[in-house]
């Protein structure tokens, strides 16, 4: 069962303005045509991930794209 932290990038459809990073935790925001958001940003497990997901779709938010990014290297 995964349970470590790990960046997720999630697009949904719609465009959302930067006051709704707070209600996706602090998640970056940007914008993709035609009429996307893109969200990106440290999840801090799976249980937090499906809270995410959970708050996409109670705001009927229509769902694009789920994606775990690669782990950053640090030098």
């Amino acid at each position: 069962m995964l349970s470590m932290s790990a960046r997720y990038r999630i697009r949904v459809q719609g465009q959302l303005g930067l006051e709704w990073s707070a209600w996706f935790g602090g998640l970056s925001l940007s914008w993709q045509e035609p009429d996307q958001t893109v969200l990106v940003g440290q999840v801090v497990d799976q249980a937090a991930l499906h809270g995410l997901l959970n708050t996409i779709r109670d705001l009927g938010l229509p769902l694009l794209e789920v994606l775990r990014l690669p782990e950053e290297v640090s030098l």
